[in-house]
């Protein structure tokens, strides 16, 4: 069953276009979210006690592990009012495998760094590895019976040239340091 309405149809145009603009306030706001103090609060204060960038460094690998560790490194964080935002140095081309890591990192930083990190701007570029690098070993020279040995096992080389390259190769190999980066052979005997 349909009613008309008994007022003119002027004044409800009226009427809604006047409802359109005016809304009704609540009698009473209400609290504020007791949380959302709490968080503003607990910025403002803990903000002095939160790690530095250099504390983020230091313990980089760990945070963000191995696969990713060389590829990136924490430059910079800069506040807001919302929350910190962290800056990482990439280097470009893991900048694609770095950028779908950025929550992880964003959570796992965000929890070594005291829970307000809300992004993470990345930046491209070299990085600066200010890693301590151990200073070489000197390698120990040949020994005496050991330059005898080398030197009998490949007398049966007629070509004095090829004989020299094969000595020095052998030397090398010797004297060479244990470290991985740098692997040892086997230096039998030339036969």
């Amino acid at each position: 069953m349909v009613t008309r309405s008994t007022l003119d149809p002027i004044e409800e145009a009226r009427a809604r276009v006047r409802l359109r603009y005016q809304r009704a306030r609540k009698v009473h706001p209400g609290i504020p979210q007791i949380g959302l103090a709490a968080e503003r609060l607990g910025r403002k204060v803990g903000a002095k006690k939160l790690p530095a960038v250099q504390v983020l460094q230091r313990r980089w690998r760990e945070i963000v592990g191995e696969k990713l560790y060389p590829f990136c490194r924490p430059e910079k964080i800069t506040g807001g009012k919302d929350g910190r935002v962290l800056t990482l140095r990439v280097i470009p081309q893991a900048a694609p495998i770095v950028q779908h890591q950025v929550e992880t990192i964003r959570q796992r930083v965000s929890v070594s760094a005291g829970g307000d990190i809300i992004a993470i701007k990345i930046v491209q570029g070299a990085l600066n590895t200010s890693e301590p690098t151990k200073p070489r070993r000197k390698a120990p020279p040949l020994t005496a019976a050991q330059r005898r040995q080398l030197e009998d096992s490949v007398s049966r080389i007629e070509n004095s040239a090829l004989r020299a390259a094969i000595v020095a190769l052998g030397a090398a190999v010797l004297t060479a340091d244990d470290s991985p980066t740098s692997p040892v052979l086997d230096a039998g005997p030339i036969k």
